[in-house]
């Protein structure tokens, strides 16, 4: 092999290294994912079942993203709590989504994000559920992780929220 083409392929090898360093070297920073804020906007009873003895409840997060880089909301695994009393565990995921096709947050915006609780009363106690479903819960509150995700990195940020 002459030296003029064992110069290219160190080159090659070379500016492959030098890429894969590059690539490290943005995706490790996270700084701007672990910005993202989530509120407990809001739980409301959206229908119940007497034959199941279920509850649907419509669970809304507010993310905001005060960072300059433009971010989407792969899971939210949350536990919700309604005066205090673990209701239950739930789960709002796109993971199953192509990046395109989830809510964007762009940089400076609140995006709300809607999840469907199911509430059950065999998995509870029976006056907290009565309690759920007439109305008479005053507060609500949630805590969980939320993983947040740009083209090239992705973040899991702890919460503990409530209203």
């Amino acid at each position: 092999m002459a030296l003029q083409s064992k110069m290219t392929v160190y080159a090659a090898i070379g500016g492959v290294f030098a890429l894969m360093a590059g690539i490290v070297f943005f995706t490790s920073d996270n700084v701007d994912l672990d910005q993202v804020e989530i509120v407990l906007k809001s739980v409301e009873l959206r229908e119940t079942n007497s034959e199941n003895n279920q509850a649907k409840l419509d669970v809304i997060f507010l993310i905001k993203n005060p960072s300059d880089t433009t971010l989407t909301v792969s899971t939210i695994d949350y536990q919700l709590y309604g005066n205090g009393v673990l209701l239950g565990t739930g789960l709002y995921s796109t993971a199953d989504i192509a990046m395109p096709g989830r809510a964007a947050v762009y940089s400076g915006t609140e995006v709300p994000l809607k999840n469907m609780f199911i509430l059950s009363k065999s998995d509870i106690n029976s006056e907290i559920y009565e309690d759920v479903i007439n109305g008479k819960i005053t507060s609500f509150s949630s805590e969980g992780r939320i993983i947040t995700q740009t083209s090239w990195s992705e973040s899991e940020k702890e919460f503990k929220i409530g209203y």
